[in-house]
């Protein structure tokens, strides 16, 4: 298949099925990952998915935050997770078909107007100190990130050659947990080193005087760096607001939501790509909502200690992507994928039935093999679709649902069997996706997307 020059004035749609003789799955090559006219708008869109990485890891914050400020089981503080990432389930849809109606640039803004009203709205959640007003902030921030995912995810797939598309989103989700580090040195420094060292049999002896005044400084705590969020979202939203952005919208040319979804859904790789994110998702943020509770228990630390070994997760988690993404060069992505869910599974048996300090650096460890999981994951399950990509990309993202199912259900067996053994849930996540990246990844013609030339009236 020859390279072909991408036009300047809109991004190159993904080719259709035809292409099936030559997968994005395989080795890229020395094609261009990016081409040159797009490199403005794709660093651009860079920045965002580092915005939403810090967004994402100061959650996982949260849980160990309201764990003492509240006096909350696992499961309880599991509902950030379920607010954070249900909203992503309820709202992807919505986004697709926004982005569908008008452009990917109109779907970012409208994702950064979200993003930055839930963040201010920690203000209000900090003043009346209920656990339901953090989570409607939360719901409706997540909600803005839903829109941003639905609308960069697939931008940047098609922003050059199909071929080097798997490449391509693993260098932008590369910059991901750079904002993940930030979200989580912000978590340490000022939320989780500003918590009162009482424990819950403490705060019970507390008057109720005394213990509004102790919640209310933390609440304080945890409020401070959203609003500073809030802020800087809005700087982004008018830089983006004023940049040259290749238009995305397909309006005018596309096929009913339904032959989509009917395409899409016989489409036996896209639907298995589908099933492998939502039990990637689940794996990842269930490894790292409960890594700072692991460590506290098995290393005997607090939570500012243990976020220690978190923010090197995340450090390594950011240093395997960059590797990753240069391995994609010489070794096909699905393979890639394989020995890092096998890498995964031999890690958390460590950390199930060994703990202690080998333990929690084998949970550090299995945030490396995540790093290429996301990215790889959307790519090959997104190949071939062509015009069906936005409403495909969508179902990718509610697949995020993950995050709030199997978080919730690694809570409870954490409150039933103790925080080491929980950690089986993630370990069955990776058994899935190691499914997927031996067989579940190969693309087949069936419900094969439109040809350009048929949606052109040729």
């Amino acid at each position: 298949m020859t390279d072909t020059k991408v036009a300047a004035s809109a991004p190159q749609p993904i080719r259709p099925a035809d292409t099936l003789g030559t997968p994005s799955d395989a080795p890229s090559g020395t094609l261009p990952v990016v081409p040159r006219e797009y490199l403005l708008p794709f660093a651009l869109l860079i920045s965002l998915f580092a915005l939403w990485g810090l967004a994402n890891n100061l959650n996982d914050v949260l849980l160990a935050t309201f764990r003492r400020i509240m006096s909350m089981s696992d499961f309880q503080t599991s509902w950030i997770q379920v607010a954070f990432y249900g909203s992503y389930f309820c709202l992807a849809l919505p986004a697709a078909f926004f982005i569908r109606r008008f452009t990917y640039k109109a779907g970012i803004l409208l994702g950064l107007g979200l993003f930055a009203i839930g963040a201010l709205l920690f203000y209000p959640a900090s003043q009346t100190m209920v656990y339901g007003h953090f989570l409607v902030a939360l719901f409706i921030l997540a909600a803005g990130l839903s829109f941003l995912e639905t609308s960069a995810n697939p931008y940047v797939v098609v922003l050059g050659p199909e071929e080097t598309a798997t490449r391509r989103l693993n260098l932008a989700q590369a910059f991901n947990p750079l904002g993940s580090i930030i979200g989580v040195v912000i978590g340490k420094v000022f939320i989780l080193q500003n918590l009162n060292q009482a424990n819950a049999a403490q705060r019970a002896r507390m008057s109720p005087g005394q213990l509004a005044h102790v919640q209310h400084a933390e609440l304080a705590a945890v409020m401070n760096p959203y609003v500073c969020i809030a802020v800087v979202i809005v700087v982004f939203w008018i830089a983006i607001a004023i940049a040259r952005f290749p238009p995305g919208s397909d309006a005018g040319a596309l096929s009913s939501v339904g032959d989509s979804f009917r395409r899409i859904f016989r489409r036996k790789h896209y639907t298995s790509g589908v099933v492998a994110q939502f039990f990637y998702v689940g794996a990842q943020i269930g490894m790292w909502s409960f890594t700072i509770r692991y460590v506290m228990v098995n290393l005997h630390l607090q939570e500012a200690g243990a976020a220690t070994y978190y923010l090197a997760s995340i450090v390594v988690f950011s240093m395997a992507r960059f590797v990753f993404t240069a391995l994609m060069k010489f070794i096909a992505p699905h393979l890639l994928l394989l020995w890092a869910a096998l890498l995964a599974v031999a890690l958390l048996a460590v950390v199930i039935f060994v703990g202690g300090l080998p333990g929690a650096w084998a949970v550090v460890g299995v945030s490396g093999c995540m790093s290429l999981m996301f990215p790889t994951i959307y790519g090959l399950a997104l190949h071939g679709l062509g015009e069906d990509t936005k409403i495909g990309g969508a179902g990718l993202v509610m697949a995020i649902l993950g995050g709030a199912v199997l978080t919730s259900v690694q809570g409870r067996a954490s409150d039933a069997w103790g925080i080491q053994a929980s950690f089986v849930v993630p370990a069955v996540c990776f058994v899935v996706i190691a499914y997927f990246a031996l067989r579940g990844y190969r693309p087949d013609a069936s419900g094969a997307a439109r040809p350009l030339a048929a949606r052109a009236g040729a």
